[in-house]
């Protein structure tokens, strides 16, 4: 068991220092609307966390450019002990001794940055040169330079993964209270999903030199990848931590980007990219998969992105060798997509911690590609645990939400088992609410959670299954026809709802009083007319028989429908149709057998699912065979045919493990209870407007 450590635990709040980052918007009143302050902020952040970075080294690089101008940028690089770069003797507090020449002096500042730098602040998501003709135009550009040429966003003060969190916090200001922003993942629930990915299978990682690789499909701004960095490096110094990252969303990208080369990561391993599209390191296997897939995005439909549906669909026609191969979820969530997306990275000892919403749990029929998804987990031994969070803990939803565990490579006493842990009431409440967030996960919830998952232990808030537990077939209940035959207000209505006497009086109507028609106009229209026709006979005749003598035998019903549509229009199609919709289904009627005297099943057929665990016949006989007697069940199920028929599925119905019942309180408890309520009513009424009280 890995023992977990955070450099950063117990530091400044995440919210103080973004409040004091946040509060120079004020400077850009009369400026910039509220909504766009973000345009200014962002960059101005992470262009001052690059300056502080630099700053012990700035004095060599600009003294080595100057004395030769031709110096590759590798060799800049290794003095200034960056990937990156500054050669202009400017820096945000020099400046300001220019103010005459500030706009253009700045952005001279901007060109001396190293390309890398230069990308992330004047490309994609962040447009800095921009934001310094717009405030010098309104003359906020001298105040806001000189406030955050006081902020000390130094390595020593402000921990990377603290920076991280800071530029999330920042990112949601920003844009989600706008409505435009994700679901930013926080650090305590970022915290949690490192501790238990580590805390089993990972004694290799204390080899000496050991290279640990990490990935996240959805990256954000990094939080996972530098927490989980953090944490491995703070088990093993001598441990070469190498992070990748995808990401969609510009902006958090550019804030990624920075980390990266501020942490001394491979800033090419930080790719800005579209998931659905594209796997830039189809040759990368990680030992570690962390990420938390937006909620509800969709994958195909209207609200998805360009591209988006033909690229997941054609990835799925390479099976199991592309990266969801096992189903395809309903086009309004793509969470299972980046699950398995994820499974498809790991390394054949990985790990993978994959934070959702319930919808991946329960979501889809039998044979829907999120049953399938679930199964192929189950079938393949893959999932390990699945954790329930807190409710209120994100910063725009307080909905439930879960961590998948999944293991490439599960311990002896786990295998072929997946453990459910109930951690909902594992946090603490905030002091002050942020956003959505009112609860927060201490490092004693914390570890208090990670020791339900590695004791492996049955207990209140900790359940194990075999992995069968949650696969299941559906199995189709025929029940032996036995009917009832009358002519009721239920029937009748019955008969003409069916499509063989249903017809569209608008249509007609639209259509008979339009000259000219089209050929297709006539051929609909007579149809029409025809069924309409057919409609106001068969329901006159059932009007006039209305609550007319009950049949249980079918041969008497016959006799009687014919006798009632005699002389009608009606044909024989529609004379057996009309028979089959007064029939109801009546227990003290016969069963029916046809001809040679096999039992005519009822058209109505019920569906049962059953564990794969489970003996159906037992299964059968306890909970239907009492209700349907001469019940007969069949699993209609053709997985290779040339159009399969699926009826083999799995589902987690998580909530259901740890259901508590609690028994109601007795009516004469709750009627004393309102009394008195009523009773202090009275008297506060009449101390309002006078008179007793009744």
């Amino acid at each position: 068991m890995v023992t977990e450590t955070w450099a950063d635990e117990g530091s400044t709040s995440i919210n103080e220092y973004a409040n004091q980052i946040w509060a120079s918007a004020n400077k850009l009143r009369g400026v910039y609307q509220k909504k766009d302050n973000g345009n200014v902020v962002l960059p101005m952040v992470v262009l001052r966390r690059f300056e502080c970075v630099l700053e012990a080294t700035k004095d060599a690089v600009v003294a080595a450019f100057e004395d030769d101008p031709d110096l590759p940028p590798e060799v800049l690089c290794s003095i200034s002990g960056y990937d990156f770069y500054n050669t202009s003797r400017f820096t945000l507090s020099e400046l300001l001794n220019d103010a005459d020449n500030l706009a253009e002096n700045f952005k001279a500042y901007i060109d001396g940055f190293s390309q890398n730098v230069k990308d992330i602040l004047d490309g994609g998501g962040l447009k800095i040169e921009g934001e310094i003709d717009k405030m010098d135009k309104g003359g906020c550009l001298y105040a806001i330079v000189k406030q955050y040429s006081e902020m000390d966003l130094s390595e020593q003060t402000v921990p990377s993964v603290l920076m991280g969190h800071i530029f999330e916090n920042l990112i949601r200001r920003s844009f989600v209270e706008e409505g435009q922003g994700e679901d930013f993942t926080a650090r305590d629930i970022i915290k949690l999903n490192v501790s238990l990915v580590t805390a089993e299978g990972c004694d290799d990682i204390y080899k000496p030199g050991r290279i640990v690789t990490v990935f996240d499909q959805a990256a954000g701004t990094g939080g996972m990848l530098f927490t989980a960095a953090e944490l491995l490096q703070n088990l093993n110094a001598d441990m070469d931590v190498r992070l990748y990252g995808q990401e969609f969303n510009d902006v958090t990208y550019a804030v990624g980007k920075a980390e990266m080369l501020i942490k001394h990561q491979d800033a090419s391993n930080f790719v800005h990219t579209d998931t659905f599209k594209h796997d830039c390191f189809p040759d990368v296997k990680a030992r570690f998969v962390l990420e938390n897939p937006p909620f509800g995005t969709p994958w195909k439909g209207d609200d998805a992105k360009d591209g988006q549906r033909e690229a997941v669909e054609e990835e799925y026609k390479k099976g199991m060798d592309g990266r969801w191969g096992a189903g395809l979820p309903d086009g309004g969530d793509a969470q299972l997509i980046f699950l398995q997306s994820a499974v498809a990275k790991l390394a054949d000892d990985g790990r993978a911690g994959i934070i959702s919403d319930g919808t991946p749990l329960t979501a889809g029929s039998v044979s829907n590609g999120s049953s399938q998804v679930r199964r192929w987990l189950l079938e393949n031994d893959l999932l390990d645990a699945i954790v329930k969070l807190p409710t209120d803990m994100f910063y725009d939803t307080g909905i439930t939400t879960y961590i998948w565990v999944i293991a490439k490579r599960k311990s002896p006493e786990r295998t072929g088992k997946v453990q459910l842990i109930d951690a909902s009431t594992f946090c603490t409440k905030m002091r002050k609410p942020m956003g959505s967030k009112r609860n927060e996960i201490t490092a004693e919830d914390r570890q208090a959670v990670v020791r339900l998952y590695t004791d492996f232990e049955e207990s209140e808030h900790s359940k194990i299954f075999p992995t069968s537990e949650f696969i299941y077939q559906e199995w189709t209940v025929y029940r032996p026809l036995q009917e009832r035959y009358q002519v009721t207000q239920e029937t009748c209505e019955r008969v003409m709802a069916d499509r063989m006497f249903a017809y569209d009086p608008e249509r007609e109507q639209e259509l008979a009083d339009k000259e000219p028609r089209t050929a297709k106009e006539e051929k609909e229209l007579a149809k029409l007319l025809k069924t309409h026709a057919l409609a106001d006979a068969v329901g006159g005749a059932l009007r006039a028989h209305m609550d007319s003598e009950a049949y249980l035998e079918p041969e008497g019903a016959k006799a009687f429908v014919h006798k009632m549509l005699g002389g009608l229009d009606v044909d024989a199609k529609a004379e057996k149709r009309v028979l089959e919709l007064i029939g109801t289904h009546d227990l003290s009627a016969p069963v029916q057998h046809d001809r040679r005297g096999n039992v005519v099943w009822d058209r109505d057929k019920d569906k049962e699912l059953v564990r794969l665990d489970q003996d159906v016949d037992e299964y059968m006989e306890r909970e239907v065979v009492p209700y349907v007697p001469g019940a007969k069940w069949v699993l209609e199920e053709k997985p290779d045919a040339k159009r399969p028929v699926v009826k083999t599925g799995a589902e987690i119905p998580f909530t259901r493990y740890f259901y508590k019942y609690v028994k109601p309180r007795a009516s004469e408890e709750l009627a004393a209870e309102l009394a008195e309520i009523e009773a202090g009513l009275d008297k506060d009424m009449a101390r309002l407007f006078g008179g007793d009280a009744r």
